[in-house]
């Protein structure tokens, strides 16, 4: 079950951040990267990020997240993290077609580390187009994606 979820609660921010932690240093792994910005959250950075979240419920317990923003038609994906102990379960793609279903969004962007082979593929895979890479520093690199809904 999908639900949106009020980020400004602790709690609810805490239970996203226990999701974010673990899914974020797989993607650190992958990259050889460890500095990674969602590797520094913290229960008020996120309650203060200004994005939407919604939540992904199995058996009650939160096992992954989309977070976005929506400004005139462009939906940016901030986060999609699916906890660890539920990858390979289909949640991340379940997460991603209900965002694509909001009125009034012509495109969906969205940025991950460019050695980041399966969130890559994941994105390939569900319609979403290169259109660059953002070199951040010597070590790290984004890939961004767009779709056109």
């Amino acid at each position: 079950m999908i639900k949106k979820m009020d980020i400004t609660n602790p709690d609810l921010a805490e239970k996203v951040l226990n999701v974010q932690l673990p899914s974020y240093r797989v993607e650190a792994e992958l990259i050889d990267y460890d500095d990674i910005p969602p590797l520094k959250d913290t229960v008020t950075t996120l309650q203060q990020c200004g994005e939407t979240f919604y939540g992904y419920y199995l058996d009650g317990e939160l096992a992954g997240v989309i977070a976005i923003k929506i400004e005139q038609g462009v939906m940016d994906i901030h986060r999609l993290i699916v906890h660890p102990n539920h990858f390979r379960k289909g949640i991340a793609k379940r997460l991603l077609h209900f965002i694509e279903g909001k009125d009034g969004v012509e495109i969906i962007k969205v940025t991950t580390g460019s050695r980041n082979s399966p969130a890559i593929n994941f994105y390939e895979k569900n319609g979403f187009y290169s259109v660059g890479v953002i070199r951040v520093n010597q070590y790290l690199s984004l890939a961004s994606f767009e779709k056109r809904i």
